[in-house]
């Protein structure tokens, strides 16, 4: 079985993100990591491969320095990696989908695709609908349990009202990952060195004759979110301070 995992180089969720300009940010000394959610779409895949054995490849688009988060998937246990390269902070979503199938394209077909059920740095939540879209595959995201049996995927997601959708798919599709699916592995030592030494092809995004301009969404501008100015206590009887803050919410805040 071969199996294509997304994973996506995003800014730690702790990191102070300064902002660029009107439509870009400051990363040269942000920590960057694995996409939370797709670390459970790894953790699947290599979980599935050594059961069942084949073949577990990486696949990312980002910039050059995505080399670190594609080591770390390696680690876990991935076999190899394929890295389009690309200058853009903010890729569109088709344009990544379009990117990821032509590379799997070249590559040979995956039998299953995974990915987190998005990402935490754009949350945009159409990657892996796009792609099996073009694939022409069933999509079912936020898995949270899937089992794999006789060329067909059983996977269970959350649904309003906290119910569970048992959802019955042909192979090859893809899955949407996230938190309840596995609990992802933490490499050891020797895992790392050898992640080192495995394959990573590295794809110029020009390369794919896919043209930019069919990209439906752009930054227009970003913006720091305003600071929270300090609490304000009231105080007086219970009918002063429902007045006061009903006071606040029409004429100082506007809210009402």
């Amino acid at each position: 079985m071969k199996i294509c995992v997304c994973v996506k180089h995003v800014p730690d969720t702790a990191a102070s993100i300064k902002l660029a300009g009107d439509k870009g940010f400051e990363d040269s000394e942000i920590k960057f990591v694995s996409n939370p959610y797709d670390e459970y779409g790894i953790e699947e895949a290599v979980s599935l491969v050594e059961k069942q054995g084949g073949e577990v490849v990486v696949v990312t688009v980002g910039k050059a320095s995505a080399v670190t988060t594609i080591r770390s998937a390696m680690a876990m246990g991935a076999h190899r990696a394929i890295l389009v390269k690309t200058d853009s902070q903010f890729l569109d979503s088709e344009l990544t989908a379009k990117a990821l199938k032509a590379v799997m394209d070249q590559d040979g077909k995956p039998d299953m695709i995974f990915t987190g059920k998005g990402s935490v740095d754009t949350e945009s939540f159409q990657t892996q609908y796009r792609l099996a879209k073009l694939f022409g595959m069933p999509v079912v995201n936020e898995v949270s349990s899937l089992t794999i049996d006789d060329g067909k995927a059983i996977a269970q997601r959350e649904a309003e009202g906290g119910k569970r959708q048992v959802i019955e798919m042909s192979l090859p599709c893809v899955i949407g990952a996230t938190k309840g699916l596995n609990e992802p592995r933490y490499p050891k030592f020797p895992d790392i060195m050898k992640a080192k030494k495995k394959e990573i092809k590295e794809i110029e995004f020009s390369e794919l004759g896919i043209d930019v301009s069919q990209g439906k969404v752009t930054i227009e501008k970003l913006e720091s979110v305003p600071e929270r100015s300090g609490a304000k206590m009231l105080v007086g009887s219970v009918d002063d301070q429902v007045t006061e803050l009903v006071r606040i919410l029409k004429e100082d805040e506007k809210v009402l």
